[in-house]
């Protein structure tokens, strides 16, 4: 898969928007929780910069496995834990790495859904970890979107890539239950906005992935 993951990356013309974010809450001594959607973890690896150690939060399942063992030739570590199985354990990791000045990426909407959902989870962890929320996202002028849970996101080569970051969300610390729901669905328009906002970029319909209004939507084709 790593090397899958690279070849995509060396084949495609890629450029970044929105890297002066996290350079800039790292230029000030912060940490930073970076957000991601499932379906759109494929070249996450690649566009994260080098900036603090990285961790990613993935399930303890099979293809949390998988995953966990392809993002360690990208020299990210795996934070094993999920809503349903070892999330105090996670917890206290991801807490711990932010509060040593790491990254940690969570997919918001992992490990199994509903796609393009924002639990609040993460919301949790920035108010506890006192760290902002800063989305990012890929998108490939060529790609496959598989017929999948989550509308995999299979990037193709020979193409053009972009990544784009997002404004960091900061999270009170005095935030009650009415504004963790307001700031979940803060962060789910956000991401889904980018994701959208990035296939526009690279001049692919954003309904193939995500609908007119915002909702996500299951198809599969190629794109080119």
């Amino acid at each position: 898969m790593h090397l899958c993951i690279r070849f995509v990356y060396l084949t495609n013309r890629w450029r970044v928007e929105g890297a002066e974010v996290p350079q800039r809450l790292r230029d000030g001594g912060r940490s930073l929780i970076f957000a991601f959607w499932h379906g759109r973890m494929m070249m996450i690896p690649m566009g994260s910069p080098r900036l603090a150690p990285v961790h990613m939060l993935i399930s303890g399942h099979r293809d949390g496995r998988i995953i966990a063992d392809a993002v360690s030739h990208f020299d990210i570590g795996a934070i094993t834990g999920s809503s349903r199985r070892g999330g105090l354990g996670a917890m206290r990791t991801m807490l711990k790495r932010l509060a040593d000045g790491d990254w940690v990426g969570i997919t918001p909407d992992g490990p199994r859904g509903p796609a393009m959902t924002v639990k609040s989870g993460i919301v949790n962890v920035a108010r506890l970890a006192r760290v902002p929320i800063v989305p990012v996202v890929f998108a490939t002028s060529r790609r496959w979107e598989l017929n999948t849970w989550d509308r995999f996101y299979l990037a193709l080569p020979f193409g053009r890539g972009l990544y784009l970051w997002g404004e960091p969300i900061e999270i009170p610390d005095d935030i009650d239950e009415p504004g963790i729901e307001r700031t979940r669905l803060l962060i789910e328009t956000r991401m889904i906005e980018l994701a959208r906002e990035a296939d526009r970029r690279v001049a692919q319909p954003a309904a193939r992935g995500i609908g007119a209004g915002g909702e996500p939507s299951v198809t599969r084709e190629e794109c080119g």
